[in-house]
Formats: C-alpha cells, structure tokens, sequence
C-alpha cells in the first residue's frame, strides 16, 4: 500500500481528511436530502397505489352502479307494461259495463215503449168498442124505425156490411 501511495503522491493525512470530508458530506446529503426525496417517493407511491385502488373501487361501484340501473330499468318497464296491461283489462271492463248499462237501458226502455203501446191500443179498442156501441144503437133506432119490410130489412144488412 505504501508503494501505492507513493506512486500517486496520495498523502495519508489528505486522504482521511477526504475520507471524513466525503462522510460528512454523504451523512448531510443522506439525511437533508436522500431521507425527505426517499420520503417523498415513498408518499407519491402511496398516493398513486391509493390513486389505483380508489379508481378500482370506482370501476367497480360503476359497473354495481349500472347493473342495478339495468335492473331499476327492466323493473320499470316491467311495472309498465303491468299498469298497461291492467289499464287496457279496465277499460274493457268498462266498456263492458257501458255497453251492460246501455243494453239495460234499451230494454227498459223497450218495454216502456211497448207498455206505453199497449195503453194507447187498449184506449184505442175502449175507443173503438164504444163508437160500435153507439153506431149499434144508431143502427137499432133506424132499424126499429124503419122496420117496415123483409126487403128492408136486407137493405140495411148490406148497409151495415159496407
């Protein structure tokens, strides 16, 4: 070693002066900076893996997100169609019931019609049998008045028929 000092003009007193010299240096560099860049880095990565799983979480509830929005979907169209169905069941019904009323209300005022017929035909008839009832009379009077002959007698027969 001695001749390797020699040979480089290296002396021992400037070597362990740069020996401490680059300790001290590095003990400086290894805690002012390497220690807070080593914390940093270490912060940052923390941050980016924290970063990554929340934007995995996320992914996740996005796609639990849009299933159940699939399914809240579906279901509504679903309920639709159901109050659809049930919608067109009760206007059938109703129809149904209308038409159950009208048909009702037709009948009774079919037999109204014909009772109200009925009442004027049998006024009509009292009507009728009481003219005939007086033209009987009538004709009894001339017939008695006038009963004179058999010739007569036939004369107002066809009379009364025409």
């Amino acid at each position: 070693m001695d001749e390797l000092i020699k040979t480089f003009h290296i002396e021992l007193n400037l070597l362990v002066a740069q020996v401490v010299n680059f300790s001290i240096v590095l003990f400086v560099l290894y805690r002012f900076a390497y220690k807070p860049i080593l914390k940093t880095l270490n912060s940052r990565t923390g941050k980016i893996e924290k970063g990554l799983k929340d934007a995995g979480e996320a992914g996740r509830k996005l796609e639990e997100i849009a299933k159940k929005e699939k399914e809240v979907l579906s279901n509504a169209k679903k309920e639709a169609r159901e109050i659809i169905k049930n919608a067109e069941e009760q206007a059938k019904n109703n129809a149904e019931n209308i038409a159950l009323e009208a048909k009702k209300q037709n009948e009774k005022l079919i037999l109204t019609t014909k009772k109200q017929i009925e009442q004027e035909k049998n006024k009509m008839l009292a009507e009728v049998k009481s003219e005939i009832a007086n033209l009987v009379v009538l004709a009894t009077e001339k017939i008695i008045e006038e009963k004179l002959d058999r010739n007569k007698d036939m004369e107002l027969i066809e009379k009364a028929i025409k």
